[in-house]
């Protein structure tokens, strides 16, 4: 090969950084690699742009006991970069952030013998963590709050979370309780200049409160309770929209749900982009349906871990839930609880599709449980204040009805909540999912009830769906009959279409509303029956099924005297209509009371579901930083 014209050397077969060489030299095994390396090859390794790729492949390839017998490079490679964060110099501060970064979420996730004292010893050594990971988490706080740039103060962020996710089943993130983060994450999205910083901060608050809080009293938790800085909660809502935003148009990328009759010029004026719908293009072609299945079963993406911190935040802060639900949209944007509830119809649609999905619309039910809990809220949500448009998924059939425009917040819940029930009737119920879409249009109904509020909706949709999901628990009981926490289900599902016969007159629009939910109550008269027997509810003594079986004895006696009057004739649907409403003048509804009560939340009752909530955002958040 010719030589070079200027270095007289030979050329390389194929060009290879500088920093790949110094990679390369730190991590050969020869047997003076306990040797520690120079000052100079460690000023000259942070000096170098680091190669985070080729790193991660260099990592990857070595085993636990690999690592563990190199353990004094990957000492003194962390040592050095804990010491090059500590002085701040540009740039040799951000390349030893980006490189630990790489480092940790290579080394941390590894299958180790015995994780906390095997990852301590390739880090730092038995006899030195202390010092070293005290020195490691005070050089984070200072960059995140005080560091050279917004850039580099984030990169420090993507450590701390590299760290945290890596090391959360370990001793390690102990040292993160110790020191509180909370000051400077919150000072970091003040100074913030851009909505997407919000959301690496926040999703790391997200994974620091929830660690180990059952267990003692988590720091980060009790932050959460005490914030009030306004203007920082209102950049956390606002890029928790935008991500719910991102994470909805991975769904629709897969399969375009737009209805027949819109377009996407129609939906972009409809969210405020009209001036760009001369530009829209046309819809991508379909993707197989086995296809798609698998994408779907991969949904949300990984990014939906932010939801954690959402959920957290919401349970400890009231000043959060109403900014939550008040916070108007930006120009050219959704408001974010609009996003919310969008991205939330499409987490139900496919909650069947895989754990992960399942778990992340468990959460989004409860956030959405805590904010119609309170009752201040709950009004918003049902006043004309909270109307927004508001895209459902229409992924999977039945459709409910298209209502485009701007409604109140309440109907999308309900229409959240319906799809919900409608798209995951399975012989193994999601017991749990569908006690929370019941609870949420029962504290809603409770609401509209007391209130007296006249909600314009289509009810019937409603009452098709719960008795639909009664007709279901009848014909698979010997499934479903000893499945956990049945019995809530039932009582509050039945107590549901309880309160709605004997309060409908105070929230349905009109008289023709109130009368197809009696029509449908006649209709399911025997297959009520058969679901008190085959539950024993007769025996539950807050159970309102004799009530409801009371009003169809009552129009079956009724519409039985009309067939005679006809001489046996059956009845066509406008006479029945017509028997049910003189049927009000002697109809006497025998209801509990309470029926508009519920249990308030407490989150000690989804103990065990928020820790597998918070392994699965862990490791969501390890796939973010190893593919950032």
């Amino acid at each position: 090969m010719d030589p070079s014209p200027l270095t007289q050397q030979a050329r390389p077969e194929v060009f290879q950084q500088k920093i790949v060489e110094l990679y390369e030299a730190l991590f050969k095994d020869e047997e003076e690699h306990d040797i520690e390396k120079p000052e100079g090859f460690w000023t000259e390794f942070f000096l170098l742009r680091p190669d985070k790729a080729t790193l991660h492949r260099t990592l990857d390839a070595f085993s636990p006991d690999d690592l563990l017998h190199l353990q004094n490079q990957t000492r003194q490679l962390f040592l050095r970069a804990v010491a090059c964060i500590k002085t701040g110099t540009t740039p040799a501060d951000g390349h030893a952030l980006d490189t630990i970064t790489a480092f940790l979420a290579s080394v941390l996730p590894k299958k180790y013998p015995n994780p906390s004292s095997d990852i301590i010893n390739v880090l730092a050594g038995l006899d030195q963590v202390d010092a070293v990971f005290t020195d490691f988490v005070a050089a984070l706080d200072v960059t995140i709050k005080t560091g050279s740039s917004l850039d580099v103060r984030q990169k420090a962020i993507e450590a701390a979370l590299a760290v945290v996710s890596g090391a959360y089943q370990t001793s390690l993130l102990s040292y993160f309780i110790h020191r509180d983060l909370f000051p400077s994450l919150m000072k970091f999205i003040q100074d913030s200049d851009a909505t997407s910083r919000a959301f690496e901060p926040f999703t790391l608050l997200g994974l620091l409160a929830n660690y180990n809080k059952f267990e003692f009293q988590n720091p980060y938790r009790l932050r959460l309770d005490d914030f009030v800085n306004e203007g920082s909660i209102q950049k956390i809502i606002r890029s928790v929209g935008y991500t719910c935003t991102s994470a909805r148009g991975k769904y629709v990328a897969i399969q375009e749900d737009l209805p027949e009759g819109w377009t996407i010029g129609s939906t972009l004026t409809m969210i405020g982009l009209g001036s760009i719908a001369s530009g829209a293009k046309t819809a991508p072609p379909a993707i197989d349906p086995e296809a798609a299945k698998e994408m779907f079963a991969k949904l949300p993406g990984r990014e939906a871990s932010v939801l954690l911190a959402t959920y957290d935040f919401a349970h400890a802060n009231k000043l959060f839930c109403f900014n939550f639900v008040t916070l108007p949209a930006e120009k050219g944007l959704e408001a974010p609880v609009g996003s919310f509830i969008s991205i939330t119809s499409y987490l139900l649609q496919h909650a069947y599709s895989s754990f992960r999905t399942s778990l992340y619309s468990h959460l989004n039910l409860l956030i959405l449980r805590l904010l119609t809990e309170d009752q201040v809220l709950c009004k918003r949500i049902c006043s004309d204040e909270s109307k927004m448009a508001v895209r459902l998924c229409r992924q999977r059939q039945p459709y409910l009805p298209l209502v485009q425009g701007e409604r109140m917040l309440a109907a999308s819940i309900l229409d959240t909540m319906i799809d919900g029930i409608n798209h995951n009737l399975r012989r193994r119920l999601d017991v749990d999912l569908y006690i929370l879409c019941v609870g949420i249009i029962l504290r809603l109904i409770s609401h509209l009830s007391r209130s007296r509020t006249r909600l314009t909706y289509h009810w019937s949709e409603l009452f098709r769906s719960l008795l639909s999901l009664v007709r279901f628990l009848t014909t698979y009981t010997t499934d479903l009959k000893n499945s956990n926490r049945i019995e809530i289900l039932l009582d509050d599902l039945v107590n549901l279409i309880a309160l709605s016969l004997s309060a409908g007159e105070a929230f349905l629009p009109s008289p023709a509303s109130y009368d197809d939910l009696f029509y449908k109550l006649v209709e399911t008269g025997e297959i009520l029956v058969k679901f008190r027997d085959s539950y024993d509810l007769a025996k539950r003594p807050n159970n309102s099924i004799e009530t409801l079986i009371s009003v169809t004895e009552h129009y079956k006696q009724l519409l039985a005297d009309g067939a005679q009057a006809r001489r046996g004739k059956h009845l066509t649907n406008v006479q029945v209509a017509g028997v049910i409403k003189q049927g009000y003048e002697t109809l006497s509804i025998q209801a509990k009371e309470g029926l508009d009560g519920w249990m308030k939340y407490r989150e000690a009752d989804e103990r065990v579901f928020l820790k597998k909530m918070a392994r699965a955002a862990v490791g969501d958040v390890k796939s973010l930083i190893i593919n950032g």
